[in-house]
């Protein structure tokens, strides 16, 4: 180089200007740019050194003033096509002379600077550059319209999240919704660290953290407040497929032939008795009178696999459910609810499907004889359980069949504890969460209605196993192995009602399910299927597949071991289920207790869990909740004290209370 010469080098990345004053050391230059700042440059910095000259640095700003016109990306385009042919690769002053007809410094440059920014039509190669080939071009430019897209609907994105922010009502658009799910899964799963998510957060300028992408969704309206993170993290579907209510819709309007030849029992009295807030409708009761003072009783449950077959879109999206979820903020069925409520379910007045077992029982209690039937049935009065309950205080004449069937009830309870039946009668409660998010807990009552239920359902499962053993059709049985329980003595030691119950229940261990029929030794039973709930219980549904079968003279559709695999698969679903039920029903029970931080709750203290710590159980008696407490003084289990919450965080899972303790004063009077 000599001095004057106007040479292009990068300054932090920047392109700039300057000219060479003079030589500095053996290879560097001082070099003056527009502003009349030195640089050193060293030779392999320049990117370009530019004819004509010698230059002033103070001609620096009239060059780029000729320059800037030139300027237009489009003309390289033009080029291109002209080049792409042969293939030949060209300098920027050959460049200007095919862009501009002419080679002046201002427009060599001009050429230069075109080529050295394109990114599509052209690659360099050595001091030349080549133009590339159509077919590289035209994936270029599709990469290039791509990445325009998605800068376009990031930034609509960010336009419309600040909308939402500002309460307005926003249409979020398919991509939308992919980056607001990169926000729930890092809510759901924070340990994969979701870098989309994290980058979203910190464009808002709010903290990188699950706590602030919850809150963010919330804000934005796309969760609500009290979202059910723990529905949401496990794998139970929350919306069917779009073909299976399809094939919902179409069993509805177009049911297949019954290829069953049913009893008519429409000539029967039959009762449906349930919460007032039941919608799937499974079983009901009737009460035959037969000659002298014999009766026989009439266990009717609601026939789905009149409208499914084993294999079908709605078996397996059933089997994949495991069973239908009922939480304080409403139900998600197994099965479609267009269905489920309404074909599927015994609906008063209307002639229904139904898998009927009769049984005659001796005077004990025990099963005298039974038998099973496909019937159609026609449900007289759908009752819920006060409704039953005040029929029997006031002893209505006109509905003997209630007393007598809550005669048989006790008579059934009574011969299962013969057969050492272990009860245990612990408070439970009823938690609804109103659309409106306002909490109710009920304590439901071990009504004499509830009993008669329950012990025909029992009823009904010894029926079906005792039917599927003798006639060796495989179905899901249901076991307990015998629990070891504590001493009487022991056990009489400890406070009667909830205290005693509660030690009993630690002892009990789970209930089994398998093809092989074992005694249940909670309810007192050789042998016992759960065969009562096939609209929301895909277990009982199996039964329903087998005894069907083999009551039209079929082979039944589920060998043994076939049966054992969908036993083990759907009993891990439906454990899930039954975990997201509960942690549900925690999380409202101390969202109740948040908002009702200034009551006084009366507790009974239920059972250690470390006595040395005084860590312990107490029973929130007016709601049935047991809930963790650390004492401050000695108590003794069954003492009833008086509490009020001093902290309750449901997402955190916390809760604290605070015992009021009468003053001496005030304990005097």
């Amino acid at each position: 180089m000599e001095k004057g010469t106007l040479i292009e080098f990068r300054l932090h990345g920047e392109r700039r200007l300057a000219v060479t004053e003079r030589p500095e050391g053996k290879k560097d230059w001082i070099a003056i740019d527009e502003k009349g700042q030195s640089h050193k440059i060293r030779p392999q910095r320049v990117e370009c050194e530019i004819d004509g000259g010698p230059y002033k640095a103070s001609d620096i700003p009239s060059f780029l003033q000729q320059v800037k016109p030139l300027l237009d990306p489009s003309n390289l385009e033009v080029a291109w096509e002209l080049l792409v042919e042969d293939g030949e690769a060209v300098a920027p002053k050959e460049m200007a002379q095919l862009l501009f007809s002419d080679t002046n410094p201002p427009l060599c440059y001009a050429a230069h600077l075109l080529l050295s920014e394109d990114k599509i039509f052209f690659k360099k190669k050595g001091n030349l550059y080549e133009p590339r080939s159509s077919n590289q071009v035209q994936e270029i430019q599709h990469q290039l319209q791509v990445e325009e897209q998605k800068n376009r609907e990031k930034v609509g994105f960010f336009n419309r999240l600040e909308q939402a922010l500002n309460k307005a009502a926003i249409e979020w658009t398919a991509s939308d919704r992919i980056r607001l799910e990169a926000l729930e899964k890092y809510i759901l799963q924070p340990e994969n660290n979701s870098r989309q998510a994290q980058e979203i957060l910190a464009t808002i300028e709010r903290n990188q953290s699950p706590q602030a992408a919850f809150e963010l969704l919330v804000d934005v309206g796309w969760w609500k407040k009290h979202e059910n993170l723990f529905l949401r993290r496990s794998s139970y579907p929350i919306n069917f497929p779009k073909k299976v209510l399809e094939v919902a819709e179409s069993t509805r309007l177009s049911p297949p032939p019954d290829r069953n030849e049913r009893l008519d029992l429409t000539h029967l009295k039959t009762y449906t008795i349930d919460d007032e807030s039941t919608r799937e409708i499974d079983d009901g009761l009737s009460l035959e009178q037969l000659d002298g003072d014999r009766a026989k009783i009439w266990i009717h449950i609601a026939d789905p696999t009149r409208l499914v077959t084993p294999g079908d879109e709605l078996d397996l999206e059933a089997r994949k459910r495991s069973t239908t979820l009922y939480l304080p903020t409403g139900m998600i069925s197994m099965f479609p609810s267009e269905l489920a409520t309404g074909p599927m379910s015994l609906v008063q007045g209307q002639i229904c499907p139904a898998l009927s077992f009769s049984v005659i029982l001796d005077e004990s209690g025990a099963v005298e004889e039974y038998s099973i039937h496909a019937t159609s049935i026609k449900p007289t009065y759908r009752l819920t359980y006060n409704d039953v309950d005040e029929m029997l205080h006031l002893g209505i004449e006109a509905e003997s069949e209630i007393a007598e069937l809550a005669k048989w009830a006790k008579q059934r309870a009574q011969w299962r504890r013969t057969q050492g039946s272990i009860e245990i009668h612990m408070p439970e409660s009823s938690i609804k969460v109103s659309p409106e998010d306002e909490v109710t807990i009920e304590l439901l009552d071990n009504s004499q209605s509830r009993q008669l239920v329950a012990e025909m359902m029992i009823l009904a499962g010894e029926i079906a196993g005792s039917y599927a053993r003798d006639n060796n059709v495989p179905v899901p049985y249901r076991s307990q192995p015998q629990p070891e329980l504590p001493p009487q003595e022991e056990l009489l030691q400890l406070p009667a009602g909830p205290v005693r119950f509660c030690a009993l229940r630690r002892c009990m261990p789970r209930s089994e399910m398998g093809t092989t029929p074992s005694r249940h030794a909670g309810l007192g039973l050789n042998i016992y299927t759960q065969v009562t709930s096939p609209i929301r219980r895909y277990t009982d549904l199996l039964t329903h597949f087998q005894l069907k079968a083999h009551l039209r003279g079929e082979e039944p559709p589920f060998r043994s071991e076939d049966l054992q695999g969908i036993i083990y698969s759907v009993a891990a679903s439906a454990y899930e289920a039954a975990l997201v039920e509960r942690q549900t029903n925690r999380y409202w029970g101390l969202e109740f207790l948040r908002r009702n931080s200034d009551c006084v709750w009366q507790c009974m203290v239920l059972r250690w869990l470390r006595e040395d710590e005084k860590l312990g159980i107490i029973l929130l008696e007016e709601l049935g909740l047991e809930l963790a407490h650390r004492f401050d003084r000695d108590v003794s289990l069954g003492d009833r004290l008086e509490f009020m919450v001093t902290r309750a965080d449901p997402h955190r899972d916390e809760i604290r209370f605070r015992e009021i303790v009468a003053s001496p004063t005030q304990s005097a009077n």
